[in-house]
């Protein structure tokens, strides 16, 4: 007689939270009964070997279903880190798996859930706003969707887009975000709008633009309305669309004139004791705010406006970018309450600090990029220089790091290589074949690049 299948449901957590469960189907013939009319079961020996055989078998697969997800700008944590061993170190042509022509202009970096990767692109002038999917294993267009059509948008520099901001995507939705032009939900499958909203509004001032990119934080959907005539952070909820809530900036913007109290970040997720706190940074004043009712907890009164790069966390510290034309990196103590401005600012960075490119920190040290290509390495707890060193180019891609490497690619298409040590060392130079402008930071997957240039999207392993 055929042995008949017993199913066992293995369930392990992975470490953002989410629940995996893989099911094996097991033969009775790994159990049999004990003597003697027992009850129970006892295990085959000879049967286990390969039981467990066929879960080495099957781990593989857990494995993938366990993998980071590049949800929102710079990954699943938000610092560009990847848990990836298989990142190539060098490529050329041959390394392209696939090279998708992405029509008009943006500089959304590309956010992948499985197979799909999503991105937002604009017209030129602006008037119509698109959402891209592409297929991650071929670079075939899924989606190419227009979500809003914009009569008058207002005119902006042409170093930026009308779809800077990157989209976050969770299992079956994509968020996309085109700052005072609008805010959707999209159906990840079908591509349909859930919901949007066209009333968040600010002045993006002429020769701007939008730029702040959306976090999701549970269930709400957070993101910076820095304009020149409001200045707030608002959470909406993420299944309708709806206001969770909204906190108007406390800074005292009176004597502050108008283009200086604009900012273009997003807020970072930092632990509070037990709980989380969001580090957000606008014009004048760096906050923390409880993502659960957007209560400000403490702020930090700086003199930068039109701020870029995000937040880093770690060794007890928060890392922020406080300005644009001078930019200066700031190191502050994040179990403030109040007004820490005079209290729980550590340390401060003014010589050749990064503009536009999020700092890295990797263990205790931290690398930043500034504009002009002047790479330094600090320690973290002191900001003490350790070494300073120039790359070619200029710079407004964020790094990311994997396998104890950091990537830096600049606005040519040229990346180098470094080993995230105290000792400056280049382990490889690599171009991209086209030479197209690069202004979005890169995704990354188990093996692969996402590189999204002026013109297209590539896959390179």
């Amino acid at each position: 007689m055929g042995a008949s299948l017993v199913g066992v449901l293995f369930a392990f957590k992975r470490i953002d939270g989410h629940v995996n469960l893989l099911f094996l189907l097991i033969s009775e013939e790994v159990f049999q009964p004990f003597p003697a009319k027992s009850k129970f079961l006892a295990i085959n020996p000879m049967k286990i070997v390969k039981l467990l055989a066929a879960i080495a078998c099957l781990l593989p697969i857990a494995s993938t279903f366990a993998k980071d997800q590049w949800s929102q700008f710079r990954g699943p944590g938000g610092n560009g880190h990847s848990r990836s061993t298989a990142l190539p170190l060098e490529w050329d042509d041959r390394s392209i798996v696939w090279k998708t022509p992405i029509h008009d202009r943006g500089w959304s970096s590309p956010v992948i859930w499985n197979d799909q990767v999503w991105m937002t692109t604009a017209t030129k002038e602006g008037h119509k706003l698109f959402a891209v999917c592409v297929d991650r294993k071929t670079g075939k267009v899924v989606h190419d969707l227009l979500i809003f059509e914009v009569e008058s948008p207002m005119a902006i520099t042409p170093e930026n887009t009308y779809a800077t901001p990157t989209p976050v995507i969770e299992e079956g939705r994509v968020y996309v975000h085109y700052g005072t032009y609008g805010t959707a939900c999209l159906d990840t499958q079908s591509g349909d709008i859930l919901w949007s909203r066209r009333d968040l509004n600010c002045d993006h001032e002429f020769g701007a633009g939008p730029a702040s990119s959306p976090v999701l934080v549970g269930d709400i959907l957070v993101f910076h309305v820095d304009g020149r005539d409001v200045q707030y952070i608002i959470a909406l909820q993420a299944a309708t669309g709806k206001n969770a809530w909204k906190t108007e900036r406390s800074a005292n913007f009176d004597k502050v004139p108008v283009h200086q109290r604009k900012a273009y970040g997003m807020p970072a997720l930092v632990p509070r004791g037990d709980k989380q706190q969001m580090i957000s940074v606008g014009a004048k004043g760096l906050y923390s705010y409880d993502p659960s009712n957007g209560e400000e907890l403490w702020k930090v009164h700086h003199r930068g406006w039109s701020i870029f790069p995000r937040p880093v966390y770690g060794n007890g510290l928060v890392f922020a970018t406080i300005d644009r034309d001078r930019p200066e990196l700031w190191a502050i103590r994040p179990d403030g309450s109040g007004d820490v401005s005079d209290t729980h600012v550590v340390w401060k960075k003014t010589r050749r600090m990064p503009q536009r490119a999020s700092p890295l920190l990797v263990g205790k040290l931290l690398f930043v990029m500034d504009r002009n290509g002047y790479l330094s390495c600090l320690e973290a707890s002191s900001g003490e220089e350790i070494w300073q060193q120039r790359l070619k180019g200029r710079f407004s891609a964020s790094p990311v790091y994997a396998n104890d490497r950091i990537y830096f690619f600049n606005e040519e298409g040229a990346c180098t290589v470094i080993r995230s040590a105290s000792d400056f060392e280049i382990l490889a130079t690599n171009i991209l074949g086209d030479g197209e402008q690069l202004m979005a930071s890169p995704a990354m997957d188990d093996d692969a690049f996402y590189i999204r240039t002026a013109k297209h999207l590539y896959r390179i392993e």
